[in-house]
């Protein structure tokens, strides 16, 4: 993989011409600094001494402690934009020591204690795609870093068709499960924008919610049991479909992002493959009016196995549709609805659906805005590339909150995003859409484009501040699932309270007595 160019090389994204005009209207039309080849991101000397890298290697062997240049780099922290930033200008600066890669659940426990003997921090990485500091820990407290890389641990371990669950290990990646369990008649349904390069283990490790969540659900709300390997020893959960045995553990677990221990194996609730897939967009007047619709079905019924709501600014650029740029979409907002399931289920939901959906002042625009969407759901990462290389400025946000709350929260964090980016003379358009519903409350997911400034580290640093801020004071959560890391620790402590955050920490202190796990993310060292 590429350091800092997302995912299949020969599928690289190529901006429309309509995307280069608008990106002229914000000031940034003219080309970016060209970013430092990646066999030139220089990194610093490896800190491991002699014995600390043949503990290691006695663990793994020689061939799976690897300390050369190019895969430290591409080890070094995940995708956030301020991420690629850096490695574009060839800053590497804490790049881990060495990437080790074991072979089995075993083989962690042991590095965990070799780590914890010789004072090495460790960072779990299985698909690497963390946009908010899971994978820049803290380590100058310790005698160097290590990335656990879990690649190889890429299987499916168990199937029981009867009850619907598999076990796949934690380095499984999204398309890889999905053909794993395809061979057995079966789908996981989580379908993340990162699907491509994101991993079991991480959906777990930072609570992931897919696209199609409505219909299959979070992935937290899939897991049935995990297997976590910490420097105190081994912890299965799970046992049961459901148990009153105490408090929940696996939800300790859930979110925990490799501070508590290494997730190596998760158990999973597996759907039967749909046998029929339908897009459909539907337009609505308003914001206002669409949510108000996507409210009724989360409620009310029948649920959809895609709902989403792109508002009156991302409609106009239909950035639900990247390829075919500003200009393509019109007034009002688009929502695209997907039902997946038998074909007698599908048939049912659709018109159920509509019924709701028209009652809303919704209009049926059939099902190209929809299957448009879907053939293009994992093409954003891929323009963000073009769009650095062109002077722009382009990154994600997220949050959650009740729905009597939000169109305050849209309001609020577009209004403090756009107000700090004016600022500094870099003015923005904020889009955003809702991509998750429940039955009390829905997701917010706002893309932010402008000019790059002369630091566009620092521009960005200021503009999700302005962010987190209206997020905090208006009542939202710091995040719905792109997790914590070091971003958002802070803003996590004040909203969860310093009782529960010290709760949190002795369990760390617990499982984790030397600290050596993802030192500094989620929870203050």
């Amino acid at each position: 993989m590429h350091p800092y160019r997302w995912g299949d090389p020969s599928r690289p994204a190529e901006l429309p011409e309509a995307v280069r005009t608008a990106l002229t209207h914000l000031g940034a039309g003219e080309p970016a600094r060209e970013p430092v080849e990646p066999d030139e991101i220089a990194v610093p000397p490896v800190r491991l001494t002699d014995q600390a890298r043949a503990a290691l290697e006695d663990v793994v062997g020689r061939d799976h402690v690897h300390t050369d240049s190019a895969t430290r780099v591409r080890h070094t922290r995940g995708w956030s934009t301020p991420d690629l930033l850096k490695l574009r200008s060839g800053d590497a600066a804490d790049a881990p020591d060495a990437v080790v890669v074991p072979a089995d659940h075993e083989q962690v426990l042991f590095l965990l204690q070799v780590c914890t003997e010789h004072r090495i921090a460790v960072v779990p990485f299985s698909g690497g795609t963390s946009v908010v500091g899971g994978l820049a820990p803290r380590g100058d407290r310790f005698n160097g870093v290590i990335t656990l890389d879990l690649g190889r641990l890429d299987g499916l371990t168990a199937i029981d068709e009867t009850s619907r669950t598999a076990t796949l290990q934690a380095g499984v990646r999204g398309p890889h499960a999905e053909r794993l369990l395809a061979a057995h008649g079966f789908t996981l349904g989580h379908f993340p924008q990162s699907y491509e390069g994101a991993s079991i283990g991480g959906y777990a490790a930072t609570r992931s919610a897919g696209q199609a969540s409505a219909g299959y659900g979070r992935f937290d709300e899939m897991v049935v049991g995990m297997t976590l390997a910490t420097p105190q020893g081994t912890i299965e959960l799970g046992s049961a479909p459901m148990s009153a045995a105490g408090p929940d553990l696996r939800q300790l677990v859930l979110g925990s992002e490799g501070t508590l221990g290494v997730i190596t194996s998760v158990t999973v609730r597996v759907r039967p493959a749909p046998a029929e897939r339908v897009y459909e967009g539907w337009r609505f007047d308003s914001f206002e009016a669409g949510s108000d619709a996507l409210r009724a079905l989360a409620q009310d019924g029948p649920l959809p196995t895609v709902l989403r709501l792109s508002d009156e600014a991302e409609t106009s650029v239909n950035l639900a549709d990247p390829a075919r740029g500003p200009g393509s979409g019109a007034d009002g907002c688009l929502a695209v609805v997907g039902h997946e399931g038998s074909a007698d289920e599908v048939a049912a939901n659709r018109a159920a659906a509509a019924e709701v959906l028209r009652a809303a002042g919704g209009r049926p625009l059939g099902t190209e805005p929809g299957e448009a969407w879907r053939a293009g759901r994992y093409r954003a990462p891929y323009l963000r590339d073009p769009l650095l290389d062109a002077g722009a400025l382009v990154e994600t946000l997220e949050t959650a909150t009740f729905w009597s709350n939000l169109h305050r929260l849209r309001q609020a964090v577009t209004e403090a995003v756009r107000a700090e980016l004016e600022a500094a003379d870099t003015p923005a358009l904020v889009l955003c859409h809702i991509s998750h519903v429940y039955e009390t409350g829905a997701s917010l997911y706002f893309t932010v484009v402008c000019a790059q400034a002369g630091d566009p580290v620092a521009q960005w640093s200021a503009a999700k501040a302005a962010a987190n801020e209206a997020i905090r004071s208006t009542g939202g959560t710091i995040t719905h699932h792109h997790g914590v890391g070091i971003d958002h620790r802070e803003s996590y402590a004040e909203e969860v309270g310093e009782q529960a955050a010290e709760a949190l920490r002795a369990a760390k202190r617990a499982l984790d007595p030397a600290g050596i796990l993802n030192p500094g993310v989620l929870i203050a060292p």
